[in-house]
């Protein structure tokens, strides 16, 4: 049931639709199809602007409707496989800046969170934020040891307003799934409860510093990348507080060339640290777009905001790499049927019929240069092709796409000829050779032996006791007993076939023996070879028709 609130709020969307042109693309669904002709009544159309297009309509819609709005509408940018590139593509320039709140209501929400006032906390604050953003704003201020450093303070009103909007996408995402064909195999439902996560998990900065702690750590010493550390004493749900980093913006290439910093080189760290996160660490920074990474002096990328972090399963990793592996070698065979072993699409799916449409999709790409491929565009026309096979959404690869997309950007952006696959094949494959190779076979081991220096002394002494139980009649193996009693008949009829088929396979080789020594024996020995060999023939074939095992 609507409440009253969301109501308003309804019909507020309603009016902000209209006034953007975007009744043509309500009444153009399969629910207002019927009233279609409408349109040409409303008169109001002549006095809108006809020629913006509908992506630039959409986000200009977006950016009225507010920030939770805005957030939506830059995850729906990177689910390409949902929604036409002219859409995908300008949503993709929303930018997240809102109008900042007042310092005095940031520094009431750090001094409630950690209990001491603000003079005590910092030898400076700067009361004009450095950067506002839907969910928090960051501010400048010093230690009193000195040290620079970044404030994150969450939005005081922001939760309730998130409740509201999420809850009226919850109610347009059901519409979606009853009145649109695609709605239930695309299963919006699903996608606005990932939105929510994400939302809330950005509302928690304590999360956000563990992640931020686990980069730091699996980076520790990278000559590739440095993250910010965390000062956990001063770190709540609603504040944050972090190492401030000093460093040229990504997109500002004149600045990086003029610092001396190599390009190529650059672009190639960036596609190693990609790799590096997804493969080898299995946690990887999720929101890798120009505002949040910068250049140090060094030339090491510096990443910050940490709200956004993706995992791969095991088994995801492996099937990844594969189909990384498959893509290149051209064998589409093998990519076809790493989708079905991974159940990303159905396991009724035709695999013949399934490679020929991966092939006619990736053909024409790799008939360019390799410094032209794109990794990420080659996921997303494959996710597209594989939606004609029913393939389910997979939330965790298309986190994955999206951070691929910004990292390959990043790249060609620095250095347009960029072979990300040149960067990409020697570490997919050593991870491999980890995996499944001689090097997994011993890493394996390796990690197995402190476990087995625990149990081996052990052993000798269960042995010990296990016969002597044995010895005394007092071993018990618990069990069914009409288990035990199918088991014993079983191993008895399995005796009874080996007997038969011993017996009868002899006979059919003393059979042909008879047979092959007529005409060369002397009479003696082989009157009646003949009639001899066919009885041991006809007996042997029959034995082993016996033992032949039955179907139970």
């Amino acid at each position: 049931m609507i409440r009253p609130g969301q109501a308003m709020r309804l019909l507020y969307i309603s009016w902000v639709l209209f006034k953007h042109g975007l009744d043509e693309v309500i009444l153009a669904t399969h629910l207002f199809r019927p009233i279609h002709f409408l349109r040409y009544l409303m008169w109001w159309r002549v006095l809108r602007d006809t020629e913006l297009s509908r992506g630039v309509r959409i986000r200009r819609t977006l950016e009225d409707l507010g920030p939770i709005f805005v957030k939506f509408g830059q995850i729906l940018s990177t689910r390409r496989d949902l929604m036409p590139d002219d859409i995908a593509i300008e949503l993709a320039r929303l930018q997240d800046r809102v109008q900042p709140f007042p310092s005095n209501q940031s520094r009431a929400i750090i001094e409630k969170s950690l209990g001491k006032p603000i003079g005590e906390l910092f030898e400076r604050f700067d009361s004009e934020p450095m950067a506002s953003a839907s969910i928090a704003q960051v501010h400048g201020a010093r230690l009193h040891d000195g040290r620079e450093v970044v404030v994150k303070v969450v939005r005081p009103t922001i939760k309730p307003v998130i409740q509201r909007d999420i809850g009226l996408l919850y109610i347009l995402a059901d519409k979606l799934e009853r009145y649109w064909s695609q709605g239930p195999r695309l299963r919006p439902r699903e996608v606005v409860a990932e939105f929510e996560k994400t939302l809330l998990d950005e509302l928690d900065l304590m999360r956000e510093a563990a992640s931020c702690s686990i980069l730091r750590r699996n980076f520790d010493g990278s000559p590739v990348l440095y993250i910010p550390e965390v000062h956990w004493e001063m770190t709540r749900r609603s504040v944050m507080v972090m190492e401030r980093i000093h460093g040229i913006p990504i997109g500002n290439v004149e600045a990086i060339r003029a610092a001396g910093i190599d390009l190529q080189t650059l672009s190639e760290r960036g596609v190693e640290i990609f790799f590096t996160q997804v493969f080898r660490h299995n946690f990887f920074h999720a929101d890798m777009h120009p505002g949040n990474i910068f250049v140090g002096p060094d030339g090491r990328y510096i990443a910050v905001d940490f709200g956004i972090v993706g995992s791969l399963s095991p088994d995801d990793q492996r099937y990844l790499a594969e189909n990384f592996l498959a893509f290149f070698k051209r064998d589409y065979a093998r990519v076809a049927e790493l989708h079905v072993e991974s159940g990303w699409v159905p396991a009724s799916t035709r695999v013949d019929e399934f490679e020929a449409a991966i092939r006619t999709v990736c053909e024409p790409i790799f008939e360019r240069p390799l410094s032209q491929i794109s990794f990420g565009h080659l996921l997303l026309r494959l996710f597209q092709t594989a939606r004609r096979f029913n393939m389910e959404v997979q939330p965790q690869l298309v986190l994955l796409q999206k951070t691929l997309l910004n990292i390959e950007g990043l790249g060609r952006q620095l250095y347009p000829d960029l072979d990300l696959w040149r960067t990409a094949k020697p570490f997919l494959e050593r991870w491999m050779d980890e995996q499944v190779g001689g090097r997994a076979f011993l890493n394996r081991m390796k990690g197995n032996l402190p476990k087995w220096g625990e149990t081996l002394p052990e052993l000798p002494g269960l042995l010990h006791e296990l016969l002597q139980q044995a010895r005394h009649g007092q071993l018990k193996i618990g069990s069914d007993p009409r288990e035990m009693a199918e088991l014993r008949a079983e191993i008895r009829r399995a005796n009874q076939r080996t007997f038969f088929a011993i017996t009868g396979a002899a006979m059919l080789i003393s059979s042909a023996l008879i047979f092959g020594l007529d005409g060369y024996a002397p009479p003696v020995l082989v009157s009646g070879a003949p009639l001899l060999s066919w009885i041991s023939g006809i007996l042997g074939a029959a034995l082993l028709v016996a033992a032949w095992p039955k179907e139970r």
